[in-house]
């Protein structure tokens, strides 16, 4: 075997490795995301189901919708980064400087697009207005 037509198989299976672990890595986001309720001073709710299969896929949401990572006032966060616990950033119990509480900051992000999709006409199904249409009923 010549060495160019070495060459050029190695090239080929180097591209064709990157673009394996890349389609395995999309591929890990789950189908289905359950938001509890943790570090709260009393658990008043059930934890909330979020297909983020749908969202993303039928209902063409941005990752960067959600997710984020704010440096400079600017969401800094690209597909591939790490996804962070909302937590790691949202206290539970109070606000932080700008960075709104836990409960908060889920209730703006989650109602604003729902209230959007249906004031828009695009959705008569995104809830927005009972705690349960997206809390489930609360184990006891």
């Amino acid at each position: 075997m010549n060495k160019k037509l070495l060459t050029l198989l190695i090239v080929v299976f180097t591209g064709l490795l990157f673009l394996g672990v890349g389609v395995l890595t999309a591929a890990d986001v789950p189908d289905e995301v359950t938001i509890e309720n943790e570090g709260y001073k009393k658990d008043k709710k059930g934890p909330v189901k979020l297909s983020h299969k749908k969202h993303h896929a039928e209902y063409k949401v941005a990752c960067t919708d959600c997710h984020h990572d704010y440096k400079d006032g600017k969401n800094c966060w690209k597909e591939g980064d790490p996804v962070k616990k909302c937590s790691a950033c949202h206290n539970p119990l109070k606000k932080q400087g700008k960075v709104k509480k836990l409960q908060n900051a889920y209730h703006k992000n989650c109602k604003t697009c729902h209230k959007a999709l249906v004031k828009e006409g695009k959705s008569d199904k995104a809830p927005f207005k009972k705690c349960n249409q997206c809390h489930a009923k609360k184990a006891k």
